[in-house]
């Protein structure tokens, strides 16, 4: 069940922001192997081109990463729908921690989808802006401005975890924040040879890791930036 979204005449777009060329997107992705409908019809809903910059708004259901400034992209519709999925696989989580807030589109799919989503992000002109997209939509997404990857430990234990950039190995303070039988679904690997895995932390504490396939993500990096 999708939750329900303060849309506007903007929001819901025409031409090549409005729904024929966003279904063609869904069809793309079905081609794909996305399955889930509830990823793909809250892929549907939300309005992408909201995310990226007006310039680009043209381009924003092409299934293609855009730049958003400060070295940053908005991940590939695939990906994204991709990540989403291994997410609900076992079921909804209820409460996810995403690291990585970025343009606000990852967050805005999962809380379109009706989950609880803390978001993290650590450039501080990237997480207002995508402040002001969640506001506008009406969605309820807490943010944090901090380094993605000390997570956010005061709000631990979390049902699920996803990472939006890659780091060369598992960070291990996210880890940490998983519930018991919670999954965590991120980007690992060096620049050029990155990996898309799911891991799934069993009731005794054990890892249960799948790889999703090769996939290109900016790097995690630390610190913030105002």
């Amino acid at each position: 069940m999708i939750a329900r979204l303060r849309l506007q005449p903007a929001d819901v777009g025409m031409g090549l922001t409005g729904q024929r060329v966003r279904d063609r997107l869904i069809e793309d992705l079905r081609a794909g192997g996305i399955a889930d409908e509830r990823v793909l019809n809250a892929i549907r809903t939300v309005p992408r081109h909201q995310f990226v910059d007006e310039a680009l708004a043209s381009r924003a259901y092409e299934n293609n990463a855009l730049p958003i400034g400060h070295g940053q992209t908005i991940s590939q519709p695939y990906v994204v729908a991709k990540m989403t999925e291994a997410l609900l696989r076992d079921g909804s989580p209820q409460r996810v921690l995403e690291v990585g807030t970025g343009s606000g589109y990852q967050a805005a799919v999962l809380a379109a989808l009706g989950l609880d989503v803390f978001t993290v992000e650590r450039i501080g002109d990237l997480l207002r802006t995508a402040r002001k997209r969640f506001r506008a939509l009406g969605l309820h997404v807490r943010s944090k401005h901090d380094d993605g990857r000390i997570g956010w430990p005061e709000q631990a234990p979390f049902d699920a975890i996803i990472v939006t950039a890659a780091a060369p190995a598992l960070v291990d303070a996210l880890l940490e924040q998983l519930a018991p039988g919670g999954v965590l679904v991120a980007p690992v690997g060096a620049t050029g040879a990155q990996t898309l895995l799911r891991l799934r932390k069993e009731a005794d504490g054990g890892i249960t890791r799948e790889e999703l396939g090769a996939v290109v993500f900016v790097p995690l990096l630390s610190g913030m930036i105002d």
